[in-house]
Order: C-alpha cells, then structure tokens, then sequence
C-alpha cells in the first residue's frame, strides 16, 4: 500500500527562497549605495569613524565611506561675506560707530580641526574665531588715534585695521582673510565741524607752503640768471635780437665804462 505521504511537497520552501534571495539582494543594493557619498563643489567633508575623526577632508565629488560606521560631516570653503556694526572708543575718549565687512573662507585643511576643537560645522566659525579677532583688533588700532585723526585718515587706519586682523587671526589659522572693508563711519555733529575746520586750516597751510616754495625757487632762478648775464651775454642777445634798424647798440664786451656806444646809420643824441 502506498504512503500518500510522500509525494507531498512543502507549499511554503519555494517562495521562502525567492523571499531570502530578495532580502539579500535588497540589503546588498543598501549597503553598496551607503558606501558612497557625494561632497558638492565648494565644500570639503570631515569622515567621523566610530567618533574618531580623519586628519584629511575629503574633496568635492564621490567619495568611498563604511555603511553605518563612517559618516560624513560637511563644511564650506567658498568665500563669505559678513558685514559686523560695531562702536569703539578713540584715544580721546570719542564714541565712533562703523560697519566692518570681513571677507574670508575656510582653509580645507583646517576643516578636521574645526570639527575637533570648534564645532561639526562651519557655521560657527565667524562667531567664534572671526568675530572675536576682529572686535579685539577694532579696539586695539581706534584706540591709538584721536578723532581727528581717525575721520581725516580713514583709508590709512582702515589698511591698518585690516593687516592687525590678519595678523591676530593667523595665530589660529582656521582661515584666510582675503579683505575687509570699513564703512559707515558716523560720529557726533559737534565733533564733525572741528573736524571739517581742521581739514580746511590743513589745506590753506599746504596752500601757503606750496605758494612759498614756488617764490624761493623763482627767486633762485632769478638769482641764477642775473648771475650769468655778463656784458658778453647780452651783447650776443642784442645781436640776436637785433632788426638792423636801431640807431645805438651797446658798446663792445671788454671795452672801458667811458667807451661811448656804437652808432648805426645816425647820429647820437
């Protein structure tokens, strides 16, 4: 008698397969595409692996990564362009207001620095390394001048500034300061006209200075030519000059003070 046992096939061992095969295959797909990452242009990324970070930034483009152990952190390279109001006090104890615009970018190789020690980030770079700098350095190069100064040499204290920013930001080099604009200078009216004064009495002294060296050397030039106008002289410019037609000409280089002039074509009087 036969067994109608078996030739009974399990219903469920075909379909489990294609289930498996299709899980692993799933897993796969997530996996070989979590291994890769796309860093945009103008940006460098910092690889965390299991909380260490990598000393390299990996450039703009695709770039390799552990699924589920590396992960990315993106900061900006590009320039940017932030404009800081700020008050300071002058050597003369005057209140100034200007608005100091910084350009810099972050140096790509900085960036696994700035995430170890600043932030996961770049947006806290200007409030916490730029900004600092440049307040400290605003005050130290205002605080040295008068207010005088400071309105009738802007252009002169606003490179001053921007070189002992550099020079106070380069202690960390995180950045490259790449400009700095100082504009919106604003002071008290009272002040204003003393200023204005000030520069108007600088202009007339230079204008006076200017007046007198054009009359010293005049007066030079003066000296020098009566110096070299010999009997000689002007009596080879009278000939050069000389129409024919006069009737007396001077007397002769060399002759006596008593030798009476030349007389052409008449008589003398």
């Amino acid at each position: 008698m036969t067994n109608p046992m078996r030739n009974v096939t399990p219903s469920g061992s075909g379909g489990g397969t294609a289930t498996l095969a299709l899980i692993v295959s799933f897993t796969g797909l997530i996996l070989l595409f979590s291994s890769f990452f796309i860093v945009p242009a103008g940006q460098v990324a910092v690889v965390r692996t299991l909380g260490k970070v990598s000393n390299e930034a990996r450039s703009s483009g695709l770039n390799f990564k552990i699924p589920f152990i590396q992960q990315p952190f993106y900061f900006s390279v590009q320039t940017k362009v932030i404009p800081e109001e700020f008050k300071s006090l002058t050597k003369d104890l005057q209140v100034i207001s200007a608005t100091a615009t910084v350009k810099y970018a972050l140096k790509p190789s900085e960036a696994p620095r700035v995430f170890r020690t600043i932030s996961y980030n770049d947006r806290e770079i200007y409030n916490r390394i730029i900004k600092p700098s440049l307040l400290k350095s605003l005050k130290s190069v205002f605080s040295k001048y008068e207010l005088v100064t400071i309105a009738s040499s802007w252009s002169d204290i606003s490179t001053i500034v921007e070189k002992t920013v550099a020079d106070e930001i380069s202690q960390f080099d995180y950045v490259d300061i790449q400009g700095l604009d100082l504009t919106g200078l604003e002071i008290a009216e009272e002040y204003r006209a003393a200023i204005e004064q000030k520069q108007i009495a600088e202009q007339q002294l230079l204008k006076a200075q200017t007046e007198v060296k054009i009359a010293e050397q005049e007066a030079k030039r003066y000296d020098t030519l009566n110096k070299s106008l010999d009997d000689q002289v002007l009596f080879k410019l009278f000939l050069d000059k000389w129409d024919g037609q006069t009737q007396v000409v001077p007397s002769l280089p060399g002759a006596s003070g008593n030798t009476p002039p030349v007389i052409v074509g008449g008589r003398r009087n």
